[in-house]
């Protein structure tokens, strides 16, 4: 079995920073691609951010400039950066890696909210 284990989620103040962690453990293949996604009440999930395993990200118009992805490829980890945060960033952030078989596995969600 896969886990992936998510950290860094909280409330924060608009303007503020806040760092979000997954750590992928299990019976995982080689992992292709890290990334998170988020889902704000009544919206569907959509992608935030994704890097290769040879560091090319992709990034939701939404975020760049703001966030920043990045991996450690020797501890299956993936980390966002979140800075000058906005009360629309609000959601639940998921953790996705896909390995090189193409399966995906998900991570269980941390809470990001934005309010002052």
């Amino acid at each position: 079995q896969v886990q992936l284990v998510e950290s860094g989620g909280g409330l924060v103040q608009p303007g503020g920073s806040l760092r979000l962690s997954c750590a992928a453990s299990g019976s995982i293949f080689s992992i292709n691609v890290m990334g998170w996604y988020r889902q704000a009440p009544g919206k569907e999930r959509e992608l935030v951010a994704s890097i290769t395993t040879g560091g090319s990200t992709n990034y939701a118009d939404s975020v760049k400039g703001r966030f920043t992805i990045s991996r450690d490829n020797g501890k299956n980890t993936v980390s966002l950066q979140m800075n000058s945060l906005k009360p629309q960033d609000t959601a639940v952030y998921y953790c996705k890696i896909i390995d090189n078989r193409g399966r995906g596995y998900w991570g269980q969600g941390t809470q990001v909210t934005v309010s002052s």
